[in-house]
């Protein structure tokens, strides 16, 4: 019996030197100090996602780990840029192969579609209603207008086929 404690006054003296030390050279390296509240860091909406984003990505702290809605809305982000960048792959694969292939015709519908797909749209705006609900005195749409609408309708479904 006397030499159990022994042994349990050994082993709670060198629990209370180790505490002493550790306070006193500081805190442990490997731990990095948690940043408060406020300083999440989300990912950039206005342009495709890019490595170091990913990278810089912060969220909130919360009681039992990061805020939730902060985490899956990265990762929603994130999900849509990779199928966004999957399909844009799709689409220049189909263009080389259709090139390779002597197919002109496909690879320029394929071309111009992924073009107006890249390029910044302006928001489309409804055109005011007449005044006077008549429907023909309101401006229609012109013939060149509706064409390209069945233009770009026609290599969209081009592209998905």
């Amino acid at each position: 019996m006397g030499l159990f404690i022994t042994l349990v006054m050994a082993l709670v003296v060198a629990a209370i030197v180790f505490g002493v030390t550790v306070l006193v050279s500081g805190s442990d390296p490997a731990l990095v100090p948690a940043e408060p509240d406020g300083r999440a860091v989300p990912l950039p909406g206005n342009r495709p996602l890019l490595e170091a984003d990913i990278a810089d990505v912060r969220f909130d702290t919360a009681l039992r780990g990061y805020r939730m809605a902060q985490v899956d809305q990265a990762l929603r982000r994130a999900a849509y840029d990779i199928g966004y960048k999957e399909e844009l792959i799709g689409v220049l694969e189909a263009e080389v192969t259709a090139l390779r292939d002597g197919r002109l015709e496909d690879a320029d519908a394929l071309r111009k579609a992924r073009e107006e797909a890249l390029a910044p749209s302006a928001p489309a705006t409804p055109a005011p209603l007449p005044e006077n609900n008549d429907i023909s005195g309101g401006t229609s749409p012109d013939a060149e207008d509706v064409a390209k609408t069945d233009e770009a309708s026609a290599a969209d479904s081009t592209v998905k086929a």
